[in-house]
């Protein structure tokens, strides 16, 4: 069937064209592929975190790349925007449409296959619709992990992963998604298959193309496969908590802990205790690790392979003993059982939650240099509360990547919506603090429709040119995830 890429000029128009764009899809993906009713696409037009409510002509699931091809040269015949999606976990609004009704919804979640996984090489090649957690549990089975999980490991993809370039817990010592991807399969913006899924340890062609899609949100291209990079499981691990009186403290901790255990190092994550307090008011399965109280509280993995398992215990004893002869900590704890050591990880991944259940508040998700992050939260925090009388002001995360989740609570007895309202300028107020400190407005839940108006005002103006040239080079037509991570030129100047 061939579409007309001219605009329609009524509402006739517009309806005939759409019904002639969906007849031509069914032919293609049949009634597994396509389903435009409405209760069936409902979940699927909602952000996770509930902010951004869009409509769709339909909802697409292609089976594969061949499929999603077929797709995306009927939706460039007929000028209809495509909006990707995964296990729609995001949190900044990338993946949800916009309220027009005219853009095709594309769920990729149907090319779940996991191929044979290269126990020699730790490698594995798998479609962009596996879930995190089922690939952690077939790697797992063969006696290796993949080395990235979050919170929402059992809804996200491996091709959301890839397009937002996830980040997580892991991060310090095996680094975010862009790190863990050694070959990778696109749709690209005119249907065609851009495919290099055999990864090459040298490869001197040119640009390394893939980077282009890792983290692109799927503006320039929609990834279909990935050939992912495993590590040998663990053997061993040791999970502590430390009390500590500083977040320079935590820092100098952290320090320690890089140079007295190395690789086996896995996380480092900081928690203030007004965040702990809220996490055990908030769920009966919070224990507290420590008897007393401190001002901050560091939460340390650290994990060895089959070779080096027999002596992780004593190394880690051993960097611990000399923390508190070195005055690093005031007080640490190191967990007892399996049972334990999930029990602190609660106590960190809880905070989220108990921070919600208490009122509205203004999360940043922010990155600074890693040796600056103290300096920054001991003067920043300071400025906003002076700023903005009433709040109060949070940071927690993964100090050891600089990426700490930075959080403004409303004054008590704030109503709902206080973060949409009031919580715009503190917002504003605090991404001008950080780029002034050389500093990312997102650290790694993408930019997508939620922050494209601040990458505007706050990003250089020569990288947000080289973003729209990238943009335009790929995708001329501007079909695909319209409205996200790019800001176009109409936004608003960039700040000077």
């Amino acid at each position: 069937m061939t579409l007309s890429s001219s605009a329609p000029h009524t509402s006739a128009d517009v309806c005939a064209h759409h019904t002639a764009f969906l007849a031509a899809l069914q032919q293609v993906l049949g009634p597994r592929g396509l389903s435009s009713d409405q209760d069936a696409m409902a979940p699927w037009l909602t952000d996770w975190r509930g902010r951004y409510t869009g409509r769709a002509l339909a909802l697409a699931s292609p089976a594969d790349a061949q499929e999603l091809s077929a797709i995306v040269k009927l939706a460039a015949q007929a000028g209809i925007p495509i909006v990707p999606q995964g296990g729609n976990s995001g949190m900044v609004g990338g993946a949800t449409p916009d309220d027009s009704g005219h853009s095709l919804l594309v769920s990729l979640r149907r090319m779940n296959s996991i191929g044979p996984i290269d126990t020699d090489a730790m490698q594995v090649t798998c479609g962009a619709g596996v879930i995190l957690q089922t690939l952690h549990e077939a790697a797992e089975a063969v006696g290796l992990r993949f080395p990235l999980t979050l919170g929402g490991k059992g809804s996200a993809t491996v091709g959301g992963l890839i397009s937002t370039n996830a980040g997580g817990t892991q991060v310090l010592r095996h680094g975010n998604m862009r790190a863990q991807v050694l070959g990778l399969e696109a749709v690209l913006a005119d249907g065609s298959i851009w495919s290099a899924l055999t990864p090459l340890k040298k490869d001197n062609r040119g640009f390394d193309l893939k980077q282009l899609f890792i983290g692109s949100e799927g503006t320039l291209g929609m990834v279909t496969a990935a050939t992912l990079a495993l590590v040998p499981g663990v053997a061993e691990r040791r999970v502590l908590w430390a009390g500590v009186e500083s977040i320079h403290a935590a820092r100098a901790l952290l320090l320690h802990c890089q140079r007295r255990l190395g690789s086996a190092l896995e996380g480092f994550e900081v928690i203030p205790q007004a965040s702990l307090e809220a996490v055990l008011a908030f769920t009966r399965k919070s224990r507290r690790p420590l008897e007393g109280d401190h001002a901050w509280n560091a939460l340390i993995e650290v994990v060895a392979d089959a070779d080096s398992a027999a002596t992780l215990g004593d190394r880690v004893e051993t960097a611990l003993a000399e923390a508190f002869e070195a005055g690093l900590l005031q007080d640490a704890a190191i967990a007892a059982s399996e049972a334990q050591a999930e029990a602190f990880w609660l106590n960190r991944e809880e905070v989220p939650m108990a921070e919600r259940a208490k009122g509205p508040a203004v999360q940043h998700d922010i990155s600074v240099a890693v040796e600056r992050m103290p300096d920054f939260i001991e003067q920043v925090s300071p400025r906003i509360l002076a700023r903005f009388p009433g709040v109060h002001v949070v940071g927690f995360g993964h100090l050891g990547d600089g990426n700490i989740h930075y959080h403004v609570i409303a004054p008590e007895g704030s109503p709902k919506g206080w973060e949409l309202h009031e919580g715009k300028a503190i917002s504003a107020f605090v991404y001008d603090e950080v780029t002034a400190w050389g500093g990312s407005i997102s650290a790694e839940h993408g930019i997508g429709q939620n922050k494209i108006a601040e990458l505007a005002h706050t990003a250089d103006p020569v990288a947000l040119a080289l973003l729209r040239a990238v943009k335009q080079a790929l995708d001329p037509l501007g079909l695909l995830n319209p409205g996200k991570l790019v800001p176009p030129l109409a936004s608003g100047p960039a700040k000077p």
